[in-house]
């Protein structure tokens, strides 16, 4: 399955909740799928989307928020992980999307390959640590808990064209529909 499936795969899971997506590709992929205004397209800022999902989920606790980040990101800022969880807000689902590479950049492996997510976040103290395939995300969207989900795909990319929205609009028709 490639990530563009995947990103559909949870959109089909998504009514009001507010969706964070990382940079590139990614971004790209869930605009030309479900663009709406309760997603924030990442610009640049590699490595933060879970840092901006934080931010939002203890902002508006009363806002049920999603990341859909990538393995890449996720080891650029790997001190993330210990910060959602020292925070926990219930309020967090965190999706990774691990296709072992960085695919915005031209589908070089990475790390990923080598060492398991979801073990990592369990170790550091993650009650909802799963692989997508194992569980009901609406469920976990709804937990007390910060979820923290990896979702295997293969590497590679989707022909899905530039997002056409400025990113002062994406903001500004973000900041709007909260």
């Amino acid at each position: 399955m490639a990530r563009y499936e995947a990103i559909a795969d949870i959109m089909e899971n998504i009514d009001e909740e507010l969706v964070i997506c990382n940079i590139g590709f990614p971004s790209r992929e869930l605009y030309e799928i479900d663009d709406r205004s309760k997603n924030f397209y990442m610009i640049g800022s590699m490595g933060l989307a879970s840092s901006i999902g934080l931010g939002l989920a203890l902002a508006k606790p009363s806002k049920d928020i999603v990341v859909i980040d990538g393995d890449g990101s996720l080891l650029m800022n790997m001190g993330s992980l210990v910060t959602v969880f020292a925070n926990n807000p219930s309020n967090l689902t965190w999706i990774v999307i691990d296709n072992g590479a960085y695919g915005s950049t031209g589908n070089q492996d990475t790390y990923a390959q080598k060492i398991d997510f979801v073990e990592i976040a369990k170790s550091i103290g993650f009650k909802n640590s799963f692989y997508f395939d194992n569980i009901d995300l609406k469920k976990v969207i709804k937990s007390d808990d910060a979820s923290f989900i990896v979702y295997k795909t293969e590497a590679g990319n989707s022909t899905a064209p530039i997002i056409d929205i400025d990113p002062i609009t994406i903001k500004e028709r973000f900041m709007s529909s909260i």
